[in-house]
């Protein structure tokens, strides 16, 4: 078990943890969550061992195997599956001895060596490397390129390969999806799912955290409190006891004011000294209530997109991809002839579409968001801009464009003047401070922010624009959960278009209405939801890792016990079953529909007009909910109980609406199938 015991941390002047006693016990799965600079880190680092409390005791029991990443990429000649191996550190001493054996000709110490080897599970580590490789990503043609050879992205996610191998009783993980796609982050889901340990992960991906954890550690203000339950029941439990602090918050603000205005009053009179002095004794005893403090995240708002081009663009057959000779700094530069990563690309946005962007890394996500942006010529085909489009785009390094050595206020301005603004000083300034630029750190060099910080500057440049149309890739990656919530609400609310690129899952399904697929050399539209795509994933990790066998028979490449288990949160409803579809968009069961479609409508009908009264009633009932929650008197301590089942029944309505909604959609898409018949 895992221990803090009136724990405090300072790191320099500033009091990260005051008097925290908390508990984690034995194979808990833990989220530790608070604030950009609370000090979650620093915790992590007090776990490893970096740092030593300033007061308390931290206690993990001396014979855990403790695991976690490196921070920076590590760098070696090694191939990459015996680069991960390395993480078994006693495979490596036990492989060790037995060469010093039988180099020493020492027949019985290499006996027992090699029973140790086998109790060890040694003669499959190879074939468990691999598996962790290609889950993360890896192609079978990689497996044994040397680490040197890949990207920092990728040098990162051998790291965390490296570190799931290594055996562990508790594992550590700071923001373990910040170099993954969706396709890694699922996989990854599923493989701590079965971890057996102690794990502690911070992260800034509330979906991910849903799946991994089932408690939550809180760090806010120097409090570290522990909430059972994942990240959502930790928001939930959390707004409910907000609720109940400003309650008491402002009664006690009105009983102080009470008590200062009759102490003002009656303190110069002789017969009513004595009872002010006892009401100034009271105050001096009373024990102040804070007011509720939930993070305040910057605010943003998209102005109105104003009148847009239809279409915005159009793509007739483009080829995407890179130029001859390198010039593009690309990770795939042409070698004499261009690189197409992307082929016969026939796509049309129109206004209010609102697209979200699928695929693995390497695929050609970003290669196509640049050729929209017009970062990149089309290598074939023809691609169309409408008159008046007014593009805002959000580049998956776009940190690294600010100028170091130039302030908020001097890119704002700058920005202004390139796009003829005749916006004052005054008026930037103001824009500024929306978005936390205000004061010295509006004229303060950016070198030193924050990578949170920059891509807040980053944001509010784009939102100065005044898009209408949004082309963001991976806009979250340096922003905390409050932040990436503040973002969501503001790109559900922007009526312009938006395409976007993001491993967020809570991000693209508050935002996206359709999909499309960037797979294989090409785009397709994707015909479902997030879960379908889950489903799709599994699918296709399936026949990589059967593709992976049948090359490399001897080294057993994937074993059945090591692949990715069936996510337990993907369902389908016998209605979906029915009416899912496969990639190529062709309804399942297609031939028992030819035989008896014509029987099938009417009840299909009869259960469509059923599921929209049903929506109908839940979204009046959901419009009364949502009334009763906006009364402040509901907050107040005589309504707590009133408020906590408001609030459940509010969730429970939310989720009754969402699946027959995806009821009412299926139905409709089996209507349109017996249609086509």
């Amino acid at each position: 078990m895992i221990r803090f015991q009136n724990l405090a941390l300072r790191r320099g002047a500033k009091l990260l943890v005051s008097d925290a006693t908390v508990q984690i016990a034995p194979g808990e799965h833990v989220g530790l969550v608070g604030d950009n600079g609370s000090g979650k880190s620093s915790l992590v680092s007090l776990l490893l061992g970096e740092l030593l409390p300033d007061a308390g005791d931290v206690f993990i029991p001396a014979h855990w195997r403790v695991a976690h990443v490196a921070q920076h990429a590590p760098h070696s000649e090694r191939g990459a599956t015996e680069f991960v191996i390395d993480g078994d550190r006693e495979l490596r001493l036990l492989e060790a001895d037995l060469e010093k054996a039988e180099a020493a000709h020492d027949g019985h110490a290499a006996g027992e060596l090699h029973a140790k080897l086998a109790d060890h599970d040694a003669y499959t580590a190879r074939s468990r490397a691999e598996s962790l490789l290609l889950g993360l990503g890896f192609k079978p043609a990689q497996l044994d390129n040397p680490v040197s050879s890949f990207s920092g992205g990728w040098k990162m996610r051998l790291a965390l390969a490296q570190t799931l191998m290594s055996p562990s009783d508790l594992m550590l993980l700071d923001e373990p999806t910040n170099h993954l796609d969706l396709d890694a982050i699922v996989w990854l889901e599923e493989w701590l799912a079965r971890y057996p340990g102690t794990l502690v992960i911070i992260s800034h991906d509330r979906d991910f955290l849903d799946s991994a954890i089932g408690v939550t550690l809180h760090l806010d203000e120097g409090k570290l409190k522990r909430y059972g339950g994942n990240y959502s029941t930790f928001e939930k439990e959390r707004a409910i006891q907000l609720a109940v602090q400003q309650s008491a918050f402002v009664k006690q603000q009105a009983h102080i004011a009470h008590l200062e205005s009759f102490i003002a009053r009656f303190k110069a009179k002789a017969s009513k000294a004595r009872q002010a002095q006892s009401r100034v004794k009271a105050l001096e005893r009373m024990t102040l209530v804070a007011p509720a403090h939930a993070s305040s995240p910057v605010q943003f708002e998209f102005a109105d997109a104003g009148q847009s081009p239809n279409p915005m663009i159009h793509m007739d057959h483009v080829a995407c991809g890179y130029p001859a000779g390198g010039s593009d700094a690309s990770p795939r530069p042409g070698t004499g002839k261009p690189t197409v990563i992307l082929g016969n690309v026939s796509l049309t946005l129109i206004p209010g579409q609102r697209i979200g962007v699928l695929g693995a890394n390497g695929q050609g996500k970003t290669t196509l968001v640049r050729t929209l942006a017009g970062e990149l010529a089309p290598l074939g085909g023809d691609l169309t801009l409408g008159r008046n489009l007014a593009i805002g785009y959000f580049a998956q390094h776009e940190i690294e464009r600010l100028r170091p050595d130039d302030t908020p206020i001097g890119h704002i301005t700058r920005l202004a003047r390139d796009i003829n603004s005749r916006a004052k000083e005054g008026e930037l300034r103001a824009f500024l401070g929306r978005f936390d630029f205000s004061g010295d750190m509006a004229v303060s060099k950016i070198a030193p922010f924050s990578g949170g910080e920059k891509a807040r500057l980053a944001l509010a440049m784009i939102v100065f624009r005044r898009p209408n149309l949004l082309l963001l890739d991976e806009p979250t990656n340096h922003l905390d959960l409050e932040m990436r919530e503040s973002l969501t609400m503001a790109l559900a609310q922007f009526d312009g278009t938006l395409i976007l690129v993001s491993h967020d899952r809570h991000l693209l399904r508050s935002t996206a209405d359709e999909f499309i697929l960037v797979a294989d050399g090409k785009v397709e539209p994707f015909n479902g939801d997030l879960d379908d795509y889950r489903q799709w994933l599994e699918q296709r990790t399936r026949a990589a890792a059967r593709q992976a066998a049948k090359a490399q028979p001897q080294a057993q490449t994937v074993k059945a016990a090591d692949a990715p288990a069936q996510p337990a949160a993907t369902k389908v409803t016998a209605s979906k079953a029915e009416t899912a579809k496969a990639h190529d968009g062709k309804p399942a069961g297609g031939h028992r529909q030819k035989q008896d479609g014509g029987g099938q409508r009417k009840p299909i009908e009869r259960e469509i007009a059923k599921l929209e009264q049903e929506i109908e009633r839940l979204t009046a009932e959901k419009g009364r909910l949502e009334t009763l929650l906006g009364d402040p008197d509901l907050y107040l301590p005589p309504r707590q109980a009133e408020l906590a089942a408001a609030l459940a029944r509010s969730g429970d309505i939310a989720t009754r609406l969402e699946a027959a909604e995806a009821d009412w959609m299926a139905r409709q898409e089996m209507l349109a199938g017996l249609a086509q018949l």
